[in-house]
């Protein structure tokens, strides 16, 4: 067996219309072997309404739309939008890579969009410090509007009050 890791169209479609079935409407596959490996490589398929929770991460982050389109929103620390980044698997622009420390989130705007997603290991799950104080935690009722909020959100805009 060759240790050649390759990924189809068809693969990244079947991914999306998991990611659509499931709770949070996301779902990743990884590319690196481990947890634990120096860098981590995943796609990740997410549907429109997933909710991601503006976040901050220890290390920059790569992402590359490969299918559909996504906002990547950054944050100031008290929650007003500094840019919105619109990424495009088809025209503009294609990848955007987030420095150390900046607060940002991901809004999703078509059906079957799929990213790349490249930064450095190991994993790491975000820890609640590095999750914005001002934002609702996923799962709860005032993530979803939160959602609706990012859809629309230009730089300047102060996040609403939860």
């Amino acid at each position: 067996m060759s240790p050649l890791k390759t990924l189809a169209d068809t693969d990244l479609r079947a991914l999306s219309a998991t990611a659509a079935a499931l709770p949070r409407l996301r779902k990743n596959l990884n590319l690196h072997p481990a947890l634990e490996d120096p860098v981590q490589r995943l796609f990740n398929a997410l549907a429109p309404g997933t909710y991601v929770r503006p976040h901050r991460h220890a290390d920059w982050e790569l992402m590359l739309a490969l299918r559909g389109a996504f906002s990547i929103l950054i944050f100031d620390d008290a929650g007003r939008v500094a840019e919105r980044i619109e990424l495009c698997a088809t025209q503009g622009t294609l990848a955007l890579e987030i420095p150390a420390q900046t607060w940002h989130a991901a809004v999703v705007m078509v059906p079957e969009t799929v990213m790349f997603e490249v930064k450095p290991g190991p994993y790491r799950a975000v820890a609640e410090q590095d999750c914005a104080a001002w934002a609702p935690a996923e799962g709860v009722a005032a993530a979803g509007l939160l959602e609706q909020w990012y859809r629309t959100a230009q730089a300047g805009e102060q996040a609403p009050a939860w």
